[in-house]
């Protein structure tokens, strides 16, 4: 029995000395909105020192564990309240994927369906990790015209080989990714090997602005190819790039 409101973005139930954590925004494939990065904190803050719970599972409602951030609410509406937006919605969710990582008990990854960019944080975050055999990992926030960012590049470059998690981020038909995008992420993987997790976060932060600043056109078009003109995936594919404004130079 549920101890929240189904409509509510994270549902828990306590069994058996087990939390029972799951996202639920099933319509969004449990996409990370800000008000689910903000309820996750809570629910995290109430489980923690209970008695009656000895280990939290992290799962998703519905046929996602969690697609990454939410493109409209996280980055396209946080954005659009300046410096200020971004970076309130930045720290709501770090707060709960470091929560995570430094929890009081052990934490586990139950991963069905997919499991995408922004959920690779509190992937790595949990103590223990298991999945579902049609579970899907990627990061696909290249196809979109970003760098994984998040602290997701580090978690690939802390699980995997080098050369494995290179192609993990660039993937296939490189003529078809943003140049920017593609340089930045590349270089990325390179740099946080020898970070800490958390200056491998701030790092990525920085590293995303920066491409930001030389191509401020690839991510807005991007995001509008994906929600406005539905005319991509980013899980399948790269955006349009032939649609893009070419940059004006001074």
């Amino acid at each position: 029995m549920s101890e929240r409101k189904a409509k509510d973005t994270v549902d828990f139930s306590v069994e058996g000395g087990v939390a029972w954590v799951k996202f639920n925004r099933p319509e969004k494939r449990n996409a990370q909105s800000p008000s689910l990065n903000r309820r996750m904190l809570e629910v995290l803050d109430e489980l923690e020192f209970r008695d009656d719970v000895g280990v939290l599972v992290l799962s998703g409602e519905g046929a996602a564990w969690t697609a990454g951030m939410d493109l409209k609410e996280y980055f396209r509406e946080s954005a659009a309240n300046g410096l200020a937006g971004v970076r309130k919605s930045q720290r709501e969710a770090f707060t709960w994927w470091r929560r995570l990582r430094w929890y009081q008990k052990p934490t586990i990854a139950m991963v069905n369906g997919w499991c995408f960019g922004g959920a690779y944080g509190p992937l790595f975050a949990c103590d223990l990790a298991f999945c579902a055999d049609d579970a899907q990992f990627g990061l696909s926030e290249i196809n979109w015209g970003i760098l994984p960012g998040g602290g997701a590049t580090k978690v690939v470059t802390s699980l995997m080989g080098f050369r494995d998690a290179m192609y993990h981020e660039v993937g296939e038909r490189l003529l078809k990714k943003n140049p920017v995008a593609l340089k930045a992420t590349k270089d990325s993987v390179r740099r946080v090997v020898e970070m800490t997790y958390e200056n491998a976060e701030d790092y990525l932060i920085r590293a995303q602005e920066a491409a930001d600043s030389f191509d401020p056109e690839g991510r807005t078009e991007g995001m509008k190819q994906f929600l406005d003109d539905k005319s991509y995936k980013p899980g399948l594919g790269a955006y349009d790039l032939s649609k893009q404004k070419p940059k004006k130079r001074a």
